[in-house]
């Protein structure tokens, strides 16, 4: 008897993706979608796409998606949340999307302890406009914006939003992982299916970071791609869990009932 392993999520639309090859949007859209059909919340998921690269993520997610404009994807989801409680709300956006112009919504979303999840996409590039400087470009990095590389006189320092965000008292859960690998897909999926269950639970704020893909902008293979992020980019923005919440939470919990 035949047993499946794999197969298309009913959650993503038979549609091509608009993605540069190598490009990791596409992997973090079909383990999303993945997570969604597993835990059967499809007919009550809302997402709320980016400007950037995944502005065009409502024509993949067979999901209600309501694009936000640049930045605003925590109060739009806020707002969607607190109208409709009893979905599951998910913003998606890049590094450029929430830690510049987005940054004051995506902060004081976590502050309040919304009851939303953030996929946040780490490339350390603007991916859509041409490769430009990002907050999460590392120093000495070349861009389209940093020929000579990013200084840290002239531009600051990446912004490193997990170990800001994990200060913040609202976050519940808070992971960084990555899709550069097997096993890191396998990871950002489980981290994604347990901020989703932390937002069924009412528990409060919950982002995943992912470091992904960005062949075009940092002018290498898709292979090279994979390599740079676990050998220089994990090494700036190390993967693992930076806020979990969770089991005190539900103790706490427990005890008042």
């Amino acid at each position: 008897m035949s047993k499946i392993v794999f197969q298309h999520p009913q959650s993503l639309k038979h549609n091509i993706f608009h993605y540069c090859p190598g490009c990791g949007h596409s992997i973090v859209h079909r383990i999303t979608c993945e997570v969604i059909d597993e835990m059967g919340i499809r007919g009550i998921t809302i997402g709320v796409p980016p400007a950037g690269c995944a502005v065009l993520a409502y024509n993949y997610f067979d999901v209600d998606m309501i694009e936000a404009p640049h930045g605003r994807g925590p109060a739009m989801a806020s707002g969607i949340k607190r109208s409709l409680p009893d979905r599951i709300v998910f913003s998606y956006q890049g590094d450029g999307d929430l830690a510049a112009i987005g940054m004051a919504e995506s902060f004081h979303a976590a502050n309040r302890g919304e009851n939303i999840t953030v996929i946040f996409i780490n490339n350390a590039v603007y991916g859509m406009t041409g490769g430009q400087m990002a907050p999460t470009t590392m120093l000495n990095q070349k861009t389209t914006t940093s020929p000579a590389g990013r200084q840290q006189r002239l531009d600051g320092y990446p912004v490193k939003v997990s170990e800001i965000f994990s200060k913040i008292g609202g976050v519940t859960y808070l992971e960084r992982c990555s899709v550069s690998s097997p096993a890191g897909v396998n990871k950002t999926k489980k981290a994604i299916k347990k901020a989703f269950q932390c937002q069924l639970d009412g528990l409060g704020f919950s982002m995943i970071e992912v470091l992904s893909m960005c062949p075009t902008n940092w002018k290498m293979s898709s292979v090279d791609s994979c390599k740079w992020i676990d050998d220089i980019l994990a090494k700036e923005f190390p993967p693992g869990i930076y806020k979990d919440e969770i089991a005190a939470l539900k103790k706490a919990a427990e005890v008042r009932s």
